[in-house]
């Protein structure tokens, strides 16, 4: 591969990546496109394709993610958090919990009319969120697609621990409704639906990831993946990208040298290697702020003090729970119970169902509060409701589910089988940033502060999650209490302290009254718990330049040409949902964009105007 030219290079074989790669390719087999990957291939291999499997990817001997520690932080009570990401073939489609939430309309149209890029609203991505999917949860639906290479089912169980928390859902909150309708349709929110949606085949029980629907699965002769190599560095002539240099990556080829290899592009090189892969990359090419290159010792080229700025990420907390012996959760299949792992495999290999084919995800709500719940969070948040979320009705504040499994470290906290009741916050208002410290070696940690907690009106809603999402779980038939260790260290004879139980409590049961004290402990906990929900974007965004913008609306990096970034690093702002469905959509408009500027006809979309009004 030394030293050959290709049409296309992407740097990053992760979600977007790999979009753009399979569609350009599939539109124009006469292009060559070269995708460098620094994780190893996935292809086949059980446990990416086995939904259930997805905590395997979490454990710190694996090589499928890359973790990076974040400075210490006051907020956090001193703790220094660590995030990791994709690093694999397919990236954050082929580890992530499969979980399928798409954002609100508001989101999208917010990066139009905030940060100024034409063509990236909702009705303009509305036709790239149906064409790269596969709706197979209800037909007809106006906002989802039926002929796409992505899967979205209900998976192939519905567990107790998920009707569970529905049930509780309909006896105890009664100020919202549930709804048999979609709750993924981008204009509502604030609704129980009948259980969550995956990224699973419904038929086959897999994962619906981007390296096997994308890439994989269509034997495209002119994609070539070379996995297991790190992109050092954009190579420009007359400030054109004109390449890339890369080296293998030490974890997949210990026995290499550190010989940095030169890839040739004869018409664009892409950058798709992530949040933190994408500026760091950027950063070493002498494309950033001019102080942080001077310390890496990186002559500059262009100066963009956006490079790597604007960090965001979903905040996450999953308490735990004891669960009932005869309760069903995925804590055996998680801890490779050698039984358990085979009674499930060998019913997925039959006939795609059980909980090999689940990922325990199988209920939760967009939420968005009340004035009653207003009141309970407080003053904290008040100013963030009134400017940001009140004239915006279709976005949720936090999402709150039930998970059929232990979410939490298991030689921390010994537990045999329990469920969590989780929540994320979807637009925190912290902003971190990260920034390379060397401008040679590709493997030196990021300069990475995550800015979680910075701003009180994060920390109210985790203490009204806590909250509301433990009333929940107390109240579902499977519980047995809380899980030692993993709640709040409430100060003793509190109320609210940890216990055991022989079952719940009714749901007519008054809600936990908290003390000065014990909120007090809530705090405490939220700093020593929350953590990242793997969605990481925002550090290379699309914004003008005056603005710390990085691309321009049409991905092109300020000050060079030839140079696009297609990846989750471009979003300006957060979205309300898991970012899986983003970053297709980013994939597949990116590909739509390259193609017009290429010439190859690769949007077979069909745009659908006023659809808002039709709905």
């Amino acid at each position: 591969m030394a030293n050959q030219t290709f049409d296309i290079i992407i740097a990053g074989g992760g979600t977007s990546g790999l979009v753009v790669a399979g569609r350009l390719a599939a539109a124009d087999p006469s292009l060559s496109i070269l995708v460098i990957e620094a994780g190893p291939p996935t292809r086949d291999d059980d446990l990416h394709t086995q939904p259930a499997r997805y905590r395997y990817h979490l454990r710190p001997e694996t090589t499928t993610i890359k973790f990076h520690p974040a400075h210490e932080s006051a907020a956090l009570g001193g703790r220094a958090p660590i995030v990791p990401s994709g690093q694999c073939v397919g990236g954050g489609s082929s580890v992530n919990f499969t979980m399928y939430t798409r954002a609100a309309a508001s989101d999208y149209d917010e990066w139009d009319t905030m940060y100024g890029n034409r063509g990236w609203n909702s009705e303009d991505l509305l036709p790239y969120l149906r064409k790269c999917e596969t709706y197979e949860i209800e037909p007809g639906k106006p906002t989802h697609g039926y002929s796409g290479p992505l899967k979205v089912s209900y998976g192939g169980i519905f567990t107790e621990i998920g009707k569970e928390f529905l049930d509780v859902a309909a006896g105890y909150d009664k100020s919202r409704k549930s709804t048999d309708g979609d709750v993924n349709g981008l204009y509502d929110c604030n609704k129980y639906g009948v259980r969550s949606s995956t990224w699973i085949d419904s038929k086959t029980g897999k994962r619906s990831d981007v390296a096997h629907h994308y890439i994989y699965n269509q034997n495209y002769r002119n994609v070539h993946i070379l996995s297991g190599y790190n992109v050092k560095r954009v190579i420009f002539k007359n400030n054109r990208a004109a390449g890339v240099e890369y080296l293998p990556n030490k974890r997949f080829h210990p026995n290499s040298g550190s010989e940095v290899v030169v890839a040739h592009a004869r018409r664009l090189v892409v950058l798709s290697a992530g949040a933190f892969g994408s500026p760091s990359i950027l950063e070493r090419s002498g494309i950033g702020s001019g102080a942080v290159l001077k310390k890496a010792g990186v002559p500059q080229m262009v100066d963009l003090p956006g490079v790597g700025e604007n960090y965001q990420d979903h905040q996450v907390i999953f308490a735990p729970y004891i669960a009932a012996e005869d309760a069903q959760t995925l804590d055996g299949i998680v801890t490779d119970n050698e039984a358990e792992v085979k009674k499930w495999t060998e019913q997925w290999k039959a006939n795609g169902t059980g909980l090999m084919a689940n990922n325990g995800l199988d209920s939760g709500i967009k939420l968005r509060p009340f004035k009653k719940d207003l009141d309970v969070i407080g003053e904290d948040f008040r100013k963030r409701w009134l400017d940001y979320y009140a004239p915006a009705p279709d976005k949720g504040v936090i999402w709150l589910g039930s998970v059929a499994l232990y979410q939490g470290d298991r030689s921390k906290v010994p537990v045999d089988k329990a469920f969590s009741v989780g929540w994320f916050l979807f637009h925190p208002t912290a902003i971190g940033k990260l920034h390379i410290t060397s401008g040679d070696d590709v493997d030196a940690p990021v300069d990475f502060y995550t800015g979680y907690l910075d701003d009180p009106a994060d920390m109210a809603l985790h203490k009204w999650g806590y909250k509301l999402s433990r009333e929940f779980a107390r109240r579902m038939p499977s519980y047995r209490g809380e899980v030692i260790g993993g709640h709040p260290n409430f100060p003793k004879g509190s109320k609210a302290a940890s216990r055991l139980a022989d079952g719940p409590v009714p749901v007519s049961e008054p809600d936990i009254v908290y003390t000065s004290e014990d909120e007090k402990a809530l705090e405490d906990y939220v700093r020593q718990t929350v953590s990242t929900a793997w969605h990481s974007l925002g550090t290379c965004a699309m914004k003008r330049r005056e603005d710390n913008g990085v691309v321009d609306s049409r991905l092109n990096v300020y000050g060079v040409d030839g140079l696009k970034i297609a990846d989750l690093s471009i979003c300006p702002g957060n979205v309300a949902a898991n970012t899986y469905s983003t970053a297709v959509v980013i994939g597949e408009k990116a590909a739509s964009i390259i193609g017009q500027d290429l010439g190859v006809p690769v949007d077979d979309t069909t745009p659908l105007p006023h659809m808002r009004s039709r709905l």
